[in-house]
């Protein structure tokens, strides 16, 4: 797509600099602070697993045990593995469980060779959570090579949102049968507040499916099942945001999924969870996401549903360059960078098809390497399932003729009801039909010298350097606490989670980021 809209390469590199220089001083932040998810995470691949008769999970007694008596500022790895070889105990989780009952008490050993002999321990322990990860990760490179990946691109990315996941299995696979690439289990509603992940297998979601280790395993284990039946690779997607991004993405990591919604400021604007939590638990999320191979899906989507698509367009093009930042400083590479942008200004705005078409293929050319998640109209659905379908029918024209990578398949239905499997049907139709009518029809779409598409690419890029310009005088966390992105205001002292953030002591101590 290199030069379809005639970018000056000294403004792109500008854009990026402006936008490392915005950044850092966040990574900065991040790379100082631990919060107890990033802890929880750790002890998870530790192999502390399971949870008590009311459903908290043993790591999270773990943590406040240690948390209660040291604090979190050392981190938990060397107070519980010095609590496992002081006591005898080394079944972590049996650890919890007498930490729990408060006949164990946590303490951050003073003694040199104390302190080495726990880092030991914990870089063991926690070792073992890894080669899980790298063994997990094998296993898809293996299936990859043994079923192949979808022939086309985009690959198409369907939703299913039951709540039960023995529901969504049958729906997931009906999906992936009727053509989907992509599996998405739309986690429940609220769970991204709920600073606990669930234990078990889960039939009472809202809206959606709790995310759980049991339920990452039975879906991806019947998704495995489908893509031997289809003889084509089938990937599962679910949520690594919220209060539990670090051990969600861990979960995820063990249990083989291929794409995490996991996105910097999304948590911050949409959910109200405070910035510096987000940024310290996006940090180490992006971290294991890179070990695990899998590949990350960013929210800018979600600002044009409180702001309006053509005046904000710079600010989704400025986070993404935040995004990609951010994510190239964990580890990421561009392969992984499923980079959001969506399909929503208003279609009865005159040019609003050429707007869209510059948005997309801006984004295309900013981001030649990255799978771009392309998607669909939502905030201008009117309930008109007949117009929902032409107007969904014009996303998947956009998204043919800018080569974007991941392709979201748009509902008639948005916002009415939801999908039923006819309806899925009826979307994944349009899908096809545009994609295969359409070919490579990218390869020969180039816009005209002059033209409205691209004076209109430049003008959004050219804006887009304004804002960072700003967000580098003024940072990062005031720009969030201004409402420059999504009109949210979030100031960096308030939100949920706050309470959950600890600066590093100088003793802080990581096993898993030290081997990531």
């Amino acid at each position: 797509m290199a030069g379809k809209l005639d970018l000056d390469p000294r403004i792109v590199a500008r854009a990026r600099a402006l936008a490392a220089k915005a950044g850092q001083p966040v990574v900065d932040l991040a790379r100082s602070h631990t919060t107890v998810s990033v802890e929880r995470a750790v002890l998870r691949l530790a192999g502390v697993h399971g949870a008590d008769s009311d459903g908290i999970p043993w790591v999270n007694r773990l943590v406040d045990a240690v948390r209660a008596d040291v604090g979190l500022g050392h981190g938990v790895a060397v107070p519980v593995l010095h609590a496992a070889l002081t006591t005898g105990v080394e079944d972590l989780t049996v650890l919890a469980q007498k930490a729990a009952a408060g006949s164990v008490r946590f303490e951050q050993p003073e003694k040199k060779a104390e302190v080495a002999a726990a880092r030991r321990q914990a870089k063991k322990a926690a070792a073992g959570g890894l080669k899980i990860v790298d063994r997990r990760r094998a296993e898809r490179e293996k299936l990859i090579r043994r079923y192949g990946d979808p022939k086309q691109r985009p690959w198409i990315y369907l939703i299913v949102a039951t709540g039960d996941i023995y529901e969504d299995i049958p729906q997931a696979q009906a999906a992936a049968r009727a053509g989907a690439d992509v599996i998405a289990v739309i986690r429940s509603t609220g769970q991204s507040l709920l600073d606990y992940v669930p234990e078990g297998a889960t039939r009472e979601g809202f809206a959606g499916t709790y995310a759980t280790q049991e339920n990452f395993r039975l879906m991806r284990a019947a998704l495995d099942e489908t893509s031997r039946e289809l003889g084509r690779y089938i990937r599962l997607t679910n949520y690594a945001s919220g209060l539990c991004m670090p051990e969600i993405a861990a979960l995820a990591g063990m249990e083989r999924l291929d794409m995490m919604l996991n996105d910097s400021m999304y948590g911050i604007l949409f959910r109200d969870i405070n910035p510096i939590r987000t940024f310290v638990d996006q940090r180490f999320s992006r971290q294991v996401h890179a070990r695990a191979g899998i590949i990350i899906n960013t929210g800018e989507d979600n600002y044009l549903t409180t702001a309006d698509a053509v005046e904000a367009a710079h600010t989704v093009t400025v986070s993404q360059l935040l995004n990609e930042f951010f994510a190239h400083e964990a580890g990421l590479e561009d392969w992984q960078l499923g980079l959001g942008h969506a399909f929503e200004i208003n279609p009865d705005l005159p040019e609003s098809f050429r707007m869209e078409l510059a948005h997309a293929l801006l984004a295309r050319e900013l981001f030649p390497d990255a799978p771009l998640k392309w998607m669909p109209p939502t905030k201008h659905m009117t309930g008109d399932v007949f117009r929902g379908n032409l107007l969904d029918g014009f996303f998947n024209l956009v998204g043919a003729l800018t080569g974007q990578g991941i392709l979201l398949v748009g509902m008639m239905t948005e916002a009415v009801v939801t999908p039923w499997l006819s309806d899925r049907d009826i979307a994944l139709q349009n899908v096809r039909y545009v994609l295969g009518a359409a070919g490579k029809l990218h390869e020969d779409f180039v816009p005209a010298p002059g033209g409205f598409i691209r004076e209109r690419a430049n003008q959004v890029l050219g804006e887009g350097i304004e804002l960072l310009e700003r967000i580098v005088d003024d940072t990062l966390m005031d720009a969030i606490a201004d409402g420059t992105f999504g009109l949210m205001k979030r100031p960096a002292d308030r939100g949920k989670g706050l309470d959950g953030v600890a600066r590093h002591d100088e003793d802080y101590y990581n096993p898993v980021q030290e081997m990531l």
